[in-house]
């Protein structure tokens, strides 16, 4: 299954008009929060990131009933019961190893009795893959990430509600936009020697078209409910 917008993933799997409160973990520039506020206008979105460069650039873009955090899952700074969704979209991997059991934990801790978790990852394959993979390898972290929710369903706290696999899209015009949205994000910050360059670039070249780089990216969604 292709999927252009995974908002229209989530407006399938989830009744927004019943979920007014939501908090988006690993918001980064809150894309897919800002579209869902469009869409929804009794919902409240409190986006949560940790890097000090993208939550300042969020700053700088305000929004009525989004409000920015700079905090991370595993220590989020509201009470118990708060929210009746939560969203974390290709971050739960970006969890330190030793705290994505925590991380879920607050979760559960923050959402309301009977409330939502929508884990969308990516999925360790692909083309795609295979380039990122020369320079950011996270095999280990992304299955580190599916282990945590198979184990926090298994731990009783959450009932799984859906497991979708579906593919998303990717199109890069050239090598230039590759470096700029992918090598020189601000929160990983990757310094590669020239050798390493080079790779990338022959790999990432092998894939080019008349106009530029088509790629798909396998990913996963895991919606569970707060027993």
């Amino acid at each position: 299954m292709l999927i252009n917008d995974e908002f229209t993933l989530l407006q399938s799997l989830v009744d927004l008009t019943q979920r007014p409160d939501i908090i988006e973990l690993g918001c980064g520039a809150a894309q897919l929060s800002r579209q869902l506020l469009e869409h929804c206008p009794g919902c409240r979105v409190t986006g949560l990131e940790v890097d000090q460069r993208q939550h300042a650039r969020n700053l700088q873009l305000p929004r009525q009933r989004l409000q920015f955090v700079l905090a991370g899952a595993q220590a989020i700074p509201f009470e118990a019961q708060r929210f009746d969704l939560a969203l974390m979209l290709k971050s739960l991997h970006h969890v330190p190893l030793d705290q994505m059991d925590h991380a879920l934990s607050e979760v559960h801790r923050v959402l309301r009795p009977k409330g939502l978790m929508y884990v969308s990852e990516p999925v360790f394959a692909g083309a795609f893959n295979e380039v990122m993979r020369l320079f950011h390898d996270e095999e280990r972290v992304r299955a580190a990430a599916l282990r945590a929710v198979q184990q926090a369903i298994a731990s009783g706290a959450w009932e799984a509600e859906a497991e979708i696999f579906f593919e998303t899209p990717l199109h890069l015009r050239d090598f230039a936009e590759f470096q700029q949205r992918m090598i020189g994000v601000s929160f990983a910050d990757h310094h590669l020697d020239a050798a390493t360059l080079q790779a990338v670039r022959e790999r990432f070249e092998a894939h080019m078209t008349a106009d530029g780089a088509h790629f798909v990216r396998p990913m996963r969604v895991n919606l569970l409910r707060k027993r």
